[in-house]
């Protein structure tokens, strides 16, 4: 297969060298620009506030220097810029990705073409406007310092998928019948009502609230802003200032979790393209490409948030190896396939992305004993009962009003403990369907693993002292896709060996022993 070259903004050099795009001195030049006027708009600030009566010589030179400061500032970040461009290089070879770059330290790294496991694209607003790109260049292992990953930044946005191109469409032959190339999923605009049922809603709010009172001290203002609030609910009872108060911080949180789903999955759009190359594409402001080959995939994985999951809606993750996410990106949702769907069109998805015509992730599953059930109930009332009883014992102790305290704490607790360790083991479950074990666990994130039985690479099984006594057991398929590990808690003994041995055959039989209650690993 010809090796498309190198394109206009990818200036060639000496032994097939390229440089990053000559755009990549302008774009250091307005960064510079961004963060030296950021730093002094408060400098700025400080010297006005100062007040303009009276004579402030001092005040005065200050702002004369603040112009000559931020135009050292840009020239420096221009200078910078430049040399950082002409000393960078990199080099897309038969066998091997190179990228040479430093200015006093020196460095030089290299991949193995054949390692190389995923080339993702992202392009923030600035780069967009100027028709640039990042490219992570990545193996997908877990190593540290970034040894693992090549990142290229800026080339051109046409350079950046020229590479992407040449790194992974590789020829696997045509697709199976009946699992043609082409788009699997793409965004409906109505999957934006997910947003607010997320648990992000809250926290979004709870993050404005507190971003309004740092700021307000930053500026000396937090008691006047405290000040504020109290006039506004000055005749309220307390309680009710409180649940107004945790109202405007929710709806806060839901606009905020409303527009952050716009920009993450915007333009969404899931391609299985020729050579065997699965493709999301996303984002509003911030354009993102990830890719995933598809002989690294192992499975998928189907969660459902509570919110979401109240709502019959769950989203698609990939179990693939490769997948390696690092400090930098840990938070880019490489794995993500799909955003929270209605779970018909998550399995859809899934059952696309597996070619497979039945989603695994909707088959029956085998329901857990009863004995799990009573385990989530004990475990359910003790991390309920133990901060009530602290409360009871300081009532006791210091004022009755803590006893108060800790009956409300109970009214409320107990109720919502024992409907999550319900709603728990209604959702324990294990099975197996075609090429694929299935397991599921979770309350407030319930997770549905289908995996393919050619990846489980070793099984662990786990039986505490209790477990011996209910007859339970916790079962462990171990693979070197996704986290690693996979679990059918609290399954019956009989049945989740059975489950685990039917599962692979072969692999769990010569480390099993005679008689119930065994626990071994493997």
């Amino acid at each position: 297969m010809s090796e498309p070259g190198p394109v206009a903004g990818a200036e060639p050099g000496p032994d097939g060298w390229l440089r990053l795009h000559p755009r990549a001195v302008l774009l250091a030049t307005l960064v510079t620009a961004g963060v030296a006027a950021g730093a002094g708009f408060p400098v700025l600030l400080g010297l006005a506030g100062a007040g303009w009566a009276g004579h402030g010589s001092g005040r005065l030179l200050g702002l004369a220097l603040l112009p000559a400061g931020f135009a050292l500032a840009v020239a420096s970040g221009a200078v910078a810029g430049r040399v950082r461009w002409n000393r960078t290089r990199y080099r897309i070879g038969p066998e091997r990705a190179e990228l040479h770059s430093g200015i006093l330290l020196v460095k030089r790294r290299s991949l193995a073409r054949e390692r190389i496991r995923t080339v993702d694209l992202v392009a923030p607003p600035l780069l967009r406007v100027l028709g640039l790109v990042k490219v992570r260049i990545g193996t997908g292992e877990h190593t540290g310092g970034g040894e693992s990953t090549l990142e290229l930044m800026p080339v051109g946005r046409a350079e950046g998928e020229r590479l992407r191109a040449l790194l992974l469409d590789r020829d696997r032959g045509p697709a199976p019948a009946g699992h043609p190339d082409g788009t699997l999923a793409a965004l409906d605009p109505r999957w934006i009502r997910y947003a607010p049922v997320s648990f992000l809603a809250p926290v979004l709010g709870g993050a404005a609230a507190g971003g309004v009172m740092q700021v307000s001290e930053w500026f000396g203002a937090q008691s006047e802003v405290i000040d504020w609030v109290g006039e506004r609910f000055r005749d309220t009872p307390v309680l009710w200032m409180v649940l107004a108060l945790a109202a405007i911080a929710l709806l806060t949180g839901v606009v905020g979790a409303l527009g952050l789903w716009v920009e993450m999955w915007w333009n969404y759009r899931l391609d299985r393209e020729p050579g065997g190359t699965l493709r999301v594409r996303r984002g509003l402001f911030t354009a993102r490409s990830l890719s995933l080959e598809e002989r690294r995939l192992r499975g998928v994985e189907l969660v459902e948030p509570l919110g979401a999951r109240l709502c019959g809606a769950a989203r698609v993750d990939a179990v693939a190896t490769g997948i390696a996410e690092d400090d930098e990106d840990k938070h880019a949702d490489h794995k993500t396939l799909l955003p929270v769907a209605p779970r018909a069109v998550a399995d859809q998805v899934a059952a696309r992305v597996l070619r497979e015509a039945v989603p695994p992730t909707g088959a029956l599953l085998t329901a857990h004993p009863p004995a799990a059930r009573a385990r989530r109930v004990r475990w359910a009332l003790g991390a309920a009962l133990i901060p009530v009883a602290v409360l009871a014992l300081l009532g006791a102790l210091l004022t009755d009003v803590l006893l108060y305290v800790a009956g409300g704490c109970a009214v409320v607790l107990v109720p919502v403990a024992l409907l999550l360790a319900r709603d728990g083991y209604r959702s324990l479950g294990h099975g197996l369907t075609g090429d694929y074990l299935v397991v599921r666990h979770g309350s407030v994130r319930r997770s549905t693993v289908a995996l393919r039985r050619e990846g489980v690479i070793g099984w662990v099984v786990k039986q505490s002292w209790f477990q011996r006594r209910a007859g339970l057991v916790t079962l462990t398929a171990t693979t070197a896709a996704g986290s690693g590990a996979y679990h059918a808690f609290d399954a019956g003994t009989g049945e989740g060996l059975e489950f685990a041995a039917g599962a692979v055959p072969g692999l769990l039989e010569p480390f099993l022993e005679p008689g119930p209650g065994a626990g071994t690993s493997g």
